[in-house]
């Protein structure tokens, strides 16, 4: 018989009790509360967060506070915020531009009917705002409207159709304070940069759209055939309305005016076309003290070159100018340009052969007439162009004088 100490018995029924347990929770006859451990793990926890300084804890607790309430105070992103600042600072700016033109009936009277409507941008308190020209070309009247419901008859201050620009005006009442839309610079843009676009489409007032420059330096061409160059392509939406709205950027400075869509469908198709805000600027300050754009032409007759001129007259180019007369003493006679010697009848209208072709103006290359305009548009009478011009199938550079163009234009 083996013999047993008594630290080997306790051994030895502790050991016996710990397998009859293993083996009863086993079997499912003991179960273990997962709360009872859960609560003594927080419990842990709270005791090691007891360690932890009392301004760390303050800390993390007004941290998560601050977090929540952030949240739950601006629900919107960095993004969301820039675009609601923007409309909610210009909108009222932003005014709805609708006129009035006159038809004639069956008995031949003249009948007032609706014309069309657009956008426009107040640029100074005392009533001044900027829309397309073609926003209020051949209206009788022109109404105002504006955010609060108002309307006002506007007065066409200026026109330029050449960039698609009027200066309008009308009288404020005393007392009422105008919110203007501030010029930014067209020059800076870049393609990716994000820009508004807030107007009037299809009558739905001061609408905001959103989108980004997808082009610069765009030259188009108007209904009238000439040339706006340095056009700024947009994907932000503009509609039958937009027109003559502004186009602003992500601090809400107008970069541009909203002039044209294309679009086959007659909506939009994320291409739309804004004149620069530098244009704007420039034409605005002549219009607002002269009524018009003062502009600066060479002085001479020239013929848009075409084939059967070319083969008649076995030209050395086949596109550009040709220089049929000059003005006696004039500035493009001074500058050495010759007039051509030859007259030749072309339909009701005589031509001089044998003159210089103008090619090149102000670094511009000419092709066609519409391309002079273009070149000149932003030269005024006073101001030296460089011209280059082919004499006989020799390039020769010469500059020139400009004389006033409504002046030469008009003879």
């Amino acid at each position: 018989m083996k013999l047993y100490s008594r630290g080997q018995l306790i051994f030895y029924s502790l050991l016996s009790a710990l397998i009859v347990a293993l083996f009863a929770i086993g079997l499912g006859f003991i179960k273990i509360d997962a709360g009872a451990v859960s609560t003594n793990n927080q419990i842990k926890n709270t005791a090691a967060m007891d360690q932890t300084s009392p301004a760390l804890q303050l800390q993390q607790s007004a941290t998560a506070v601050a977090a929540k309430t952030v949240a739950d105070i601006t629900p919107y992103t960095q993004d969301e915020l820039e675009n609601i600042d923007v409309y909610e600072r210009l909108n009222e700016a932003v005014v709805n531009i609708t006129t009035e033109t006159v038809a004639i009936n069956w008995f031949l009277e003249p009948v007032p009917q609706d014309g069309g409507s657009g956008s426009g941008s107040i640029i100074d308190t005392r009533g001044y705002v900027l829309t397309n020209n073609h926003v209020i070309e051949n209206a009788y009247k022109i109404f105002i409207n504006l955010a609060d419901g108002s309307q006002f008859e506007g007065k066409v201050i200026g026109t330029d159709p050449e960039n698609d620009i009027a200066v309008l005006k009308f009288d404020p009442p005393k007392g009422m304070q105008l919110k203007t839309v501030p010029f930014g610079d067209s020059a800076s843009l870049k393609v990716g940069q994000k820009v508004l676009a807030i107007g009037n489409p299809f009558a739905l007032e001061r609408t905001l759209t959103v989108g980004i420059v997808s082009g610069l330096g765009r030259p188009i061409q108007t209904s009238s055939n000439t040339i706006i160059r340095d056009m700024i392509q947009t994907d932000a939406s503009i509609n039958p309305g937009n027109s003559g709205g502004p186009l602003l950027d992500s601090q809400g400075r107008m970069i541009g005016m909203n002039t044209m869509i294309y679009s086959p469908s007659g909506g939009s198709v994320g291409i739309g076309f804004a004149v620069p805000v530098n244009t704007a600027k420039r034409v605005v300050a002549e219009l607002i003290q002269y009524g018009k754009v003062r502009r600066g032409w060479i002085d001479a007759t020239v013929v848009q070159l075409f084939p059967a001129l070319v083969n008649y007259a076995k030209l050395p180019v086949s596109s550009g100018l040709l220089v049929s007369q000059t003005k006696k003493g004039g500035f493009a006679e001074r500058a050495g340009i010759r007039q051509g010697s030859e007259p030749v009848r072309y339909g009701n209208s005589v031509i001089y052969l044998g003159g210089d072709i103008i090619t090149m103006v102000d670094g511009i290359k000419i092709t066609r007439l519409a391309d002079l305009y273009s070149a000149l548009e932003d030269n005024k009478p006073g101001d030296k162009v460089a011209v280059e011009i082919n004499r006989n199938g020799k390039t020769i550079s010469l500059t020139v004088t400009l004389a006033d163009r409504e002046q030469v234009l008009a003879k």
